[in-house]
């Protein structure tokens, strides 16, 4: 318990201080994923999405909302339950061409115990020195989307502000912008976001009390200091289709392409400072009440134990299942780790429809 509590606080305490020092991975927090919908497409639907997530996958669909206002909640768990995330938004139209949203995100981490000054002054080991602490990081989005004088055309940008914390020693302030756009021809759905369009910035500033300082210093860990994270822009063009299988049923699909230009990634297409990481999400309607979903992603190039180079990928699957237009409740298997490690999760997610009664 002890080992682990030190490890645990060690750890966050110095991923905080790296990503100071790098901008690549920096509030990857906000690249997890919302709704089980989306997540059971491996994140694949910036050129479809048209609910209240938009707000953080494209916030261009807002404007696409069939409900005056939309609400939608989403929690789920990682690492055996160690770290909570935790996803609530709300969509209102402000008139047919245009609308607004807001967005907030939670990844926590709490109750970890707070071991540096187990030892008193005199030396001996002091067990109700222990207390405990989170590390929780929190998104708010912002959204306003509108469709354009073109015909099929629409437009969104969101105001981004960061707030993370690890227990009274730590936190940072950040703030961003996104823009995103779609556009509808015919049957085919396109779709590109610029996240993080002008660097998003945290700050960071530390509180720590003689007694951590003198625990980090025994263990060999660098005493973190104030300083800033910069998140780089990350550019998403997105391509789909709708297509009709009879009667009552159809598919929709979504190619997402993601271009970062933080230097090279373990992703299908690496290079410096651009690479590519493509993904694939599909989903079967029935009669626009039921729905199955798919998608393929994480694709990358690893060492198998016999030191041959493999790639490997992340399948995700969902299900779905709207109840009279006001309610949708979707279940999503999905995996946020490297894929060969597996480590997949289940995630539910709710989103409500509420109309104005016409007098």
């Amino acid at each position: 318990m002890f080992k682990r509590s030190i490890f645990i606080a060690s750890f966050i305490f110095s991923a905080s201080f790296l990503f100071a020092q790098a901008p690549k991975y920096s509030n990857e927090f906000l690249s997890i994923g919302v709704g089980a919908r989306s997540l059971g497409m491996s994140n694949s639907n910036t050129a479809i999405v048209n609910d209240v997530t938009s707000g953080y996958w494209n916030p261009a669909g807002l404007v696409l909302v069939n409900s005056n206002i939309q609400l939608a909640l989403m929690h789920s768990e990682y690492f055996a339950g160690i770290a909570k995330y935790d996803y609530g938004a709300l969509s209102a139209k402000i008139d047919d061409k245009s609308a607004i949203g807001v967005s907030v995100i939670r990844f926590g981490v709490d109750d970890i115990p707070n071991t540096t000054e187990l030892i008193d002054s005199d030396g001996n080991l002091d067990y109700n020195r222990i207390t405990s602490f989170s590390a929780v990081d929190y998104g708010f989005l912002f959204s306003y989307s509108r469709k354009a004088k073109i015909e099929g055309l629409r437009y969104g940008a969101n105001i981004k502000v960061i707030y993370r914390q690890v227990g009274d020693f730590g936190k940072a302030w950040g703030f961003g912008i996104d823009v995103g756009a779609q556009y509808d021809y015919k049957k085919w759905k396109f779709g590109a976001f610029g996240k993080d369009i002008t660097s998003t910035f945290n700050a960071w500033s530390y509180n720590l009390s003689d007694k951590m300082i003198e625990a980090f210093t025994i263990t060999g860990n660098e005493i973190p200091s104030s300083s800033t994270e910069i998140t780089l822009p990350k550019l998403i063009l997105a391509g789909g289709r709708n297509f009709d299988l009879g009667k009552n049923f159809n598919a929709l699909v979504d190619l997402d392409v993601d271009l970062t230009f933080d230097g090279m990634r373990n992703v299908l297409v690496k290079s410096d400072p651009i690479s590519i990481d493509p993904h694939l999400g599909v989903e079967f309607g029935y009669k626009d009440i039921v729905f199955l979903r798919g998608g393929v992603g994480n694709i990358q190039k690893e060492s198998s134990m016999d030191g041959n180079k493999i790639t490997t990928f992340q399948p995700n699957m969902g299900v779905g299942i709207k109840i009279k237009n006001n309610l949708c409740i979707d279940y999503a298997l999905t995996d946020i780790g490297n894929a060969s490690i597996a480590l997949y999760s289940n995630v539910f997610s709710l989103k409500f429809n509420i109309n104005r009664k016409e007098k």
